[in-house]
């Protein structure tokens, strides 16, 4: 596995201090975060610790209240979802939004359809969800004239990356993939992730499993009520310490600092 290193250059996406707040309640404190193309950054924490507000934020849902966002080391301003589309930035979420009723192709380019006058280009959609599926050297999917409701589980989250791939995406935001997967699908789509990163996008892999994300990561940033703990590369840190980072903010002399972290839990 790869680790990133100074060398890896500007992270193509980089969050300064940002803050969100809910009325009076505050649930993203100063949160810094870099993610760099080429590599799986493994976001992680307990429920409630921020990170479907800090993802929601960086895809234009819930606009931030303080902080800055930085995209290829340019400033940039996240007023809504299509700003974070314009920059290359897709979210494929845990419910996939996927249709029953549609096939591979018509779910890869829904909303988004080509057309030849006025059909629908069909052969165009088509070549370009195979060339994508390619790309990622895709081999579970028997057509993609498939309906969605006859795919497993896994192939459900290959057919949504691929969608998200296919707009010319520089980030991906991968929430919870593996989540009510059996050990096979979870292998296919754990491949695909890092498949994903080799082929150049930048991956936030959002995860529970302390498995999955040993297997897949290169970096690993730790939320803990609202506050990042740590934003490093995995090889600096064992799975008890990811452990601790999730639930005390704090392992070793990784982490919030002690008083910081003694006021976070007041």
């Amino acid at each position: 596995m790869s680790v990133p290193q100074p060398e890896d250059g500007t992270p193509i996406l980089e969050l300064r201090g940002v803050d969100k707040s809910f009325g009076a309640n505050q649930v993203l404190h100063g949160v810094d975060l870099k993610v760099y193309p080429g590599k799986v950054t493994a976001l992680v924490g307990d429920n409630g610790a921020g990170k479907s507000t800090l993802i929601k934020s960086i895809a234009g849902i819930h606009p931030i209240d303080g902080g800055q966002v930085l995209f290829d080391g340019n400033p940039v301003d996240i007023s809504g979802p299509r700003d974070s589309a314009r920059l290359g930035i897709e979210v494929v979420y845990q419910d996939l939004a996927l249709a029953d009723n549609l096939d591979v192709v018509q779910n890869m380019f829904l909303g988004r359809e080509r057309k030849n006058g006025l059909l629908l280009d069909e052969i165009s959609m088509e070549q370009a969800a195979r060339d994508t599926l390619a790309k990622l050297s895709v081999r579970t999917l028997k057509s993609v004239r498939q309906l969605v409701s006859s795919l497993s589980g896994g192939q459900r989250q290959t057919v949504a990356i691929a969608k998200a791939v296919l707009w010319e995406s520089k980030v991906v935001i991968l929430d919870e993939p593996t989540a009510a997967l059996g050990v096979a699908q979870t292998r296919q789509v754990l491949d695909l992730v890092r498949r994903l990163a080799d082929t150049g996008h930048a991956v936030v892999f959002i995860s529970h499993n302390m498995v999955d994300v040993f297997e897949v990561a290169d970096r690993v940033a730790a939320l803990y009520l609202g506050r990042m703990a740590a934003d490093i590369p995995i090889s600096q840190v064992n799975r008890s310490q990811v452990i601790e980072l999730i639930t005390a903010g704090r392992s070793g002399d990784i982490g919030i600092a002690p008083a910081q972290a003694a006021a976070v839990e007041v």
